[in-house]
């Protein structure tokens, strides 16, 4: 068995190439930046079908995308998301129709009105990246339609110690380390009253992988259908570090958040018999634990 991995570079790629690696599944994975080629562009239709000519995978997994809303990233966005899905599809369906391909989706292109959120609810085009989204769902039906094995996982917010500096889970983990290692640093931080989920990344790639091995659901929520305050992750961040998050954080006025709570409805996913494994407060700890031996290895090695 063979997987094709298109975006192999983040958090998620990682953890379903162990994952896939583990099961005997021979992955090749590639990016912009990396890949047996030297890095492709998932949006150049010619790069994508020669390389999907080539393998004939398996399975193919879609995880490639700029992970922002912002307008700014509207051309990126609807480059490694809305075409890299048409790239990706029309290329299986000329040279690897029997491959199982995944497309990845966000808790964010769906209608949210705090209450939990399944694979069925409504769309909603609130920026960019859930345009884009939207639009590869709707690629991913039509080519369905055409007899290809496409599947949805919509996925809710999730963590590891790879998880991109700039989000505020990986903020908030690495200031806790830096504090407990000695930086004299106050964290300043938006509204802590916001509710999300919290879902280890490697068990979101468990999921992944649970949702293309069956053929009674195409589409589903793939979380914890758990939510937690900013705070909490605060409390359980700066416990695990050995601190009192209230003596070293400040909490910004007039920050207007994205949203207020943005948590899933995972019912279809947990029917497939997955459920998450490592708990918020484990999540938490790993994270730290992760950056106080990065900040530990630096020193040891003379770094500033």
């Amino acid at each position: 068995m063979r997987a094709l991995i298109v975006g192999c570079s983040g958090q998620d790629g990682h953890y379903l190439t162990r994952l896939l690696t583990s099961a005997r599944v021979a992955v090749v994975g590639v990016s912009r930046r990396e890949g047996p080629t030297g890095g492709i562009d998932v949006a150049d239709r010619k790069a994508v079908d020669e390389l999907v000519n080539a393998l004939r995978p398996d399975y193919v997994f879609h995880l490639a995308a700029r992970s922002t809303t912002r307008h700014e990233a509207l051309f990126d966005n609807h480059d490694a998301i809305s075409t890299g899905t048409l790239n990706i599809l029309e290329a299986v369906r000329l040279h690897a129709p029997e491959a199982r391909v995944f497309l990845t989706g966000s808790g964010v292109q769906f209608r949210n009105t705090g209450a939990p959120i399944a694979e069925t609810d409504e769309f909603e085009p609130s920026s960019p990246y859930s345009v884009a989204r939207i639009h590869s769902v709707y690629a991913s039906r039509y080519f369905r339609r055409l007899g290809i094995r496409t599947y949805v996982g919509y996925l809710f917010h999730h963590d590891s110690p790879r998880r991109g500096a700039g989000h505020v889970s990986s903020i908030i983990a690495s200031a806790a380390a830096r504090i407990a290692a000695g930086s004299q640093e106050t964290l300043e931080i938006g509204d802590v009253t916001v509710e999300k989920e919290w879902t280890f990344a490697g068990d979101v790639a468990a999921g992944i992988w649970t949702l293309v091995r069956q053929d009674a659901c195409t589409e589903a929520a793939i979380g914890s259908g758990v939510a937690y305050r900013i705070r909490d992750w605060l409390e359980v961040c700066f416990t695990a570090a050995g601190l009192d998050w209230t003596k070293h954080v400040r909490v910004r006025q007039g920050f207007t958040p994205e949203y207020q709570r943005l948590v899933s409805k995972p019912d279809s996913i947990h029917a497939l018999g997955w459920q998450p494994q490592v708990s918020f407060i484990e999540l938490a700890r790993m994270m730290v634990d992760a950056e106080l031996a990065r900040l530990n290895s630096a020193r040891a090695r003379g770094d500033q």
